[in-house]
């Protein structure tokens, strides 16, 4: 890689690492369960940056987070691990990386290609954080939820808004991939 094309590929993850932590401050009020624009942010990074280069924004984004700066939804410093909802923070970097694989790997980007990348990534970050959750809060915090309320609260509730996002993002995908993709090379 060229010395320009390093510097270019370093402005776009730095971009998507900034636009995320934004993400986590641009709240949709719904009741009960905090909604952000995280998720379209690094959803996003895959679908433009790629499978690595995304989710090495959110990798750059946890770490920033975990050293102290305040930009996680409910601050940042490395206690933050033991919060039950880090885990989606944790699935934010990997379903990033399958939404820019499976994206890499589409012989045709069709609008239901980038869906279905979106989607997987969506189940993805969801899995890692129910997980996640259900672990810290039964076995570190001590404060127990069971299988249903986990459910209710951290699917249910929480991913109608998220699914709507895949939708956009494939709308904004669809038009903005071959755009950078162009600029990038």
């Amino acid at each position: 890689m060229k010395k320009s094309g390093k510097i270019q590929f370093m402005v776009y993850c730095g971009l998507f690492t900034a636009l995320i932590a934004a993400g986590a401050f641009i709240k949709i009020p719904i009741p009960v369960v905090p909604f952000t624009l995280q998720f379209l942010f690094t959803m996003m990074a895959g679908l433009l940056l790629g499978s690595k280069a995304g989710a090495l924004s959110v990798l750059v984004y946890m770490i920033l987070g975990l050293a102290g700066l305040p930009i996680f939804a409910e601050g940042g410093g490395i206690g933050y691990i033991f919060k039950p909802s880090f885990g989606y923070i944790i699935g934010f970097i990997l379903g990033t990386y399958l939404t820019g694989l499976i994206v890499e790997k589409a012989s045709k980007l069709s609008l239901l290609t980038i869906l279905g990348a979106n989607f997987s990534g969506l189940l993805v970050v969801y899995a890692v954080g129910m997980i996640y959750y259900y672990l810290v809060a039964n076995y570190v915090i001590n404060v127990p939820i069971g299988i249903w309320p986990l459910i209710l609260y951290c699917f249910l509730l929480a991913v109608p808004g998220d699914i709507l996002l895949c939708f956009l993002g494939a709308i904004l995908g669809k038009r903005l991939i071959p755009l950078v993709r162009k600029m990038i090379r």
